[in-house]
C-alpha cells in the first residue's frame, strides 16, 4: 500500500542530490562562474575536479621521488656543507637526509608553485603541494622517525611585510602528514639579511652566516630526528646555517633531515 503522506526526504551533507558531486564541489562550480579558477602552471580554466593544477600539468610535474632516496643529488650537495665543518672540527655526525617535491625550472611555469605562495598569498595552493610532499614522505621508512618540524624563520621585519612565513605553512602540512610536533619556536633569526634570490653561491654563504639562532626553550633536546623545512633548495646555504645553530644545541645522536617543496637542479 503506498502511503498518502509524502516521504521526507533525508540529506546526507557530504553528498549532493545531483549523483556523485559534492556538496563542496557543487559550491566550487557556482565559484567558477563568476571566477573561473585557472591552472597554476599553464593557465587553463580548471575543471571541477582538478585542484590547482591541471591534470597535464599535473602528469608533467618534474617530480624529484628523493623522499624514497637516502642518497641523492640533494642531499649530497647539503652533506657536503655539513662535511666542510665536520672537518673544521674533527666531528661525526649521520648523513642528513633530504628531499623535495619537484625540480625547480625557472623558465617553465612550474615556478610559480613557490612563487605564489612566497609573493602572493596563495596559502592553499602552498598547503595542496606540500600535502603532496607529505603524502611521499609519510609512505618511507627515511622519514617515518621524525619527531620535530622545523620551519626556516624569517626576520621580524620580512614576515610583517610579507604578511606569513611560507615555510612555516609547508611544515604545518608536513608535521600533520609525519605525525610530528611543530616547533615555530625553536629556531628565530634576530638578524635581518639580504633576499638571497640574485646573489652569487659565496655571497649566499656570507649572507646568512650567524644568522640564526635556537631559543632558549625547555625540552628541545629530546628529539631523534629533526625536519628542517624551507620552500626552495638552491645552494642549500640558508639550511646549512640552520643547521649550523641547531647543531650547536642538539647532539650529533639527533639526526638533521631538510624537506622543501623544489630543489634547483644541479
Amino acid at each position: 500500500m503506498i502511503s498518502a503522506t509524502p516521504r521526507r526526504r533525508s540529506w546526507n551533507w557530504n553528498w549532493t542530490m545531483t549523483g556523485n558531486f559534492t556538496f563542496t564541489e557543487v559550491f566550487t562550480a557556482l565559484g567558477d562562474l563568476l571566477m573561473p579558477r585557472e591552472c597554476i602552471v599553464c593557465g587553463r580554466i580548471l575543471t571541477l575536479r582538478e585542484s590547482h593544477i591541471c591534470i597535464d600539468c599535473l602528469a608533467d610535474l618534474p617530480r624529484t621521488f628523493f623522499s624514497n632516496m637516502p642518497h641523492n643529488q640533494m642531499a649530497d650537495r647539503f652533506n657536503s656543507l655539513i662535511q666542510r665543518d665536520l672537518d673544521a672540527t674533527g666531528g661525526f655526525e649521520e648523513y642528513s637526509r633530504a628531499t623535495s617535491l619537484f625540480f625547480y625550472r625557472s623558465q617553465t611555469g612550474y615556478r610559480l608553485i613557490t612563487q605564489r605562495l612566497k609573493y602572493h598569498h596563495d596559502y592553499q595552493a602552498g598547503r595542496y603541494f606540500a600535502a603532496m610532499l607529505g603524502r611521499d614522505m609519510s609512505a618511507s621508512s627515511l622519514y617515518s622517525d621524525v619527531d620535530a618540524v622545523i620551519p626556516v624563520p624569517l626576520h621580524w621585519t620580512r614576515r610583517w611585510s610579507r604578511g606569513h612565513n611560507q615555510a612555516e605553512i609547508i611544515a604545518e602540512i608536513l608535521a600533520r602528514s609525519l605525525k610530528a610536533e611543530l616547533r615555530s619556536d625553536i629556531l628565530s633569526r634576530p638578524h635581518r639579511t639580504r633576499t638571497q634570490t640574485k646573489l652569487s653561491v659565496k655571497d649566499k654563504t656570507r649572507n646568512v652566516a650567524g644568522a640564526f639562532q635556537v631559543n632558549r626553550l625547555k625540552n628541545v633536546t629530546e628529539y631523534s630526528h629533526i625536519l628542517l623545512v624551507d620552500d626552495v633548495f638552491t645552494t642549500g646555504a640558508t639550511l646549512h646555517a640552520c643547521h649550523r645553530a641547531l647543531r650547536a644545541v642538539f647532539p650529533p645522536h639527533v639526526r638533521i633531515s631538510v624537506a622543501t617543496l623544489a630543489c634547483v637542479g644541479i
